[in-house]
């Protein structure tokens, strides 16, 4: 689940990135990055997991999935977290900054 998860939302937010200009003026490629390499992080983990151990990794059990899906859950919202903050640190369209000097953009 937590391979199926972050290749979900790996492909959404490439497809956010690729298709709006606005998307990459606010750094969504940052996601991108982060949702990709989080799916070939899980996906070599399920093979090496598969052939060392011959793990029923097509057949879990429901307790498995549930686990596996707050874990993917968790990697997306940390992602996201870490996307927010990057955003606010680098503030590419000066809002911040332009909060701290007294203006607004409104």
């Amino acid at each position: 689940m937590t391979l199926l998860i972050t290749i979900i939302a790996a492909v959404i937010t490439t497809l956010i990135w690729y298709s709006s200009e606005k998307a990459r003026e606010l750094k969504v490629s940052m996601l991108v990055f982060m949702f990709w390499g989080a799916s070939l992080m899980w996906l070599v983990d399920a093979a090496v997991e598969f052939i060392e151990i011959r793990a029923e990794y097509f057949t879990p059990a429901a307790a498995d999935m549930l686990n596996d899906s707050f874990l993917g859950l968790s990697v997306i919202a940390l992602a996201l977290v870490i996307w927010v903050v990057a955003l606010l640190i680098k503030d590419p369209k000066h809002v911040i900054a332009a909060r701290l000097q007294g203006k607004s953009n409104s």
